[in-house]
C-alpha cells in the first residue's frame, strides 16, 4: 500500500483522478476518509504520517496566527476564498511542513507507530 506522501504526491499532479477536482475542502475530506480506513484494517500509521495528522493544524494556525478548531481546510479557505487556489496553497504549505519537520526523508524508512 502507498503511504500518505505518495498518495497525496498523486493527488497534487492528478485530482481529477482521485477527488474529483483540484479542491482543498475535498482534499480534506479524502484524508480524514484515508484515516479512517487505514484505523480501520489495522494499518499502523509511519511516524511522518502521524505528525502530519498530528502536527499540521497547530503548526498552520500558528503560521496564519489564527486560533481555532477548525480544520486546516477552512483555515486555508479564509486565506484563499476559492477551492482550486486552496489546492494549490495547501501542497506550498505541505512542502513547508515537512522540510520543518524533517519530514523530507522517504516514508518508507520511516518506523510505525499505532494510531491512538
Amino acid at each position: 500500500m502507498n503511504g500518505l506522501f505518495d498518495i497525496l504526491e498523486k493527488i497534487e499532479k492528478c485530482p481529477g483522478m482521485y477527488i474529483g477536482r483540484p479542491s482543498v475542502t475535498d482534499l480534506f475530506m479524502f484524508l480524514v476518509g484515508y484515516e479512517y480506513a487505514r484505523s480501520e484494517m489495522d494499518i499502523e500509521l509511519t511516524e511522518a504520517e502521524a505528525k502530519f495528522y498530528e502536527e499540521f493544524q497547530p503548526w498552520l494556525q500558528e503560521k496564519l496566527g489564527v486560533k481555532s478548531v477548525t480544520s486546516w481546510a477552512k483555515l486555508i479557505m479564509l486565506s484563499c476564498h476559492n477551492e482550486k487556489v486552496g489546492f494549490e496553497y495547501f501542497f506550498r504549505l505541505l512542502a513547508e511542513f515537512k522540510q520543518n519537520h524533517g519530514l523530507l526523508a522517504t516514508e518508507s524508512s520511516s518506523k510505525f507507530v499505532r494510531q491512538s
